[in-house]
């Protein structure tokens, strides 16, 4: 609640900011489907940041073009049909903006790992359950920063050895989907900030491993895991490019690689939204 209550103030103090020049901010892709991302444009011209809730919590919001874009992101739970984000803006009632989400079956992954990290001693119930309160935080929180594009550069070079929303399946037994991407890649290829931001986790996670949040504003943090060494530190500000640390094979893992998160307003979504799109395959000549 604390974290909902700053954010509805940061938004309102843009309420008395004079109009800022167009910028061509890049939204990610998008894709309306559970785990996936939609962006709505909000009518009218307002020279105040509108404030937007997507189920009891602040959107994302961007000056674009003559107006305002909000970029939200879909649980991945969350059941098809038809949804809504509520749009409050000076002088006008408040209004709800409609959307809907397409089903989308995500693959099954079988592994392989050791049975203490599938079925947890009391005491590691205990330790999983403090890191998860404690990343969660830190996933909730809402920055009035607007970082200037959502198109990121992808933070190790390297193939998907896991793309995101495979249902896991660890020594027979199901858990959650995958909330992230894993990008193949040997131990120590540094790990490089794909958007500028300020740290605000840093620690030795279960299964994590070693792991970094980094917050880039308005509700959207990425999440790096299993590295073998962090660069960082809690508070430091990153520019795009710079070195988070280096790719390990930390926490519970099946062999080296980067585990790379984006949540957006405390939902995980698929980190290839924000990436560039691949190129267009070329049509066989005729």
């Amino acid at each position: 609640m604390t974290n909902y209550l700053a954010a509805l103030l940061a938004a309102a103090s843009f309420a008395s900011a004079p109009a800022v020049a167009a910028q061509a901010f890049i939204a990610p892709r998008v894709s309306a489907v559970p785990g996936g991302v939609v962006t709505l444009r909000i009518p009218g011209a307002h020279d105040a940041r509108p404030i937007v809730n997507y189920g009891g919590r602040p959107a994302f919001v961007a000056r674009h073009q003559d107006g305002w874009l909000a970029v939200v992101g879909i649980p991945l739970d969350s059941e098809p049909g038809e949804q809504h984000v509520e749009v409050t803006a000076p002088g006008a009632e408040a209004r709800e903006l409609k959307f809907t989400v397409a089903p989308k079956q995500y693959s099954v992954q079988q592994l392989k790992v050791p049975p203490s990290q599938v079925n947890l001693s009391p005491e590691d119930e205990a330790r999983v359950q403090r890191e998860s309160e404690k990343q969660r935080a830190a996933l909730d929180s809402f920055t009035d920063g607007v970082p200037p594009t959502l198109r990121f550069q992808q933070p190790v070079p390297g193939r998907r050895s896991s793309s995101f929303g495979l249902r896991r399946v660890f020594n027979g037994e199901s858990r959650r989907p995958h909330s992230g991407m894993d990008i193949a890649a040997p131990t120590g290829t540094p790990i490089l900030a794909p958007l500028g931001g300020r740290v605000v986790d840093v620690g030795s996670y279960f299964f994590n491993g070693n792991n970094v949040i980094v917050d880039h504003g308005q509700g959207v943090l990425t999440m790096y895991c299993h590295l073998s060494k962090i660069r960082v530190a809690v508070g430091q500000a990153l520019e795009t490019g710079e070195v988070i640390g280096e790719v390990g094979a930390t926490g519970r893992v099946t062999g080296p690689h980067l585990h790379w998160g984006v949540s957006l307003s405390g939902s995980w979504v698929d980190p290839a939204l924000f990436l560039p799109p691949p190129p267009a395959k070329k049509k066989p000549a005729q």
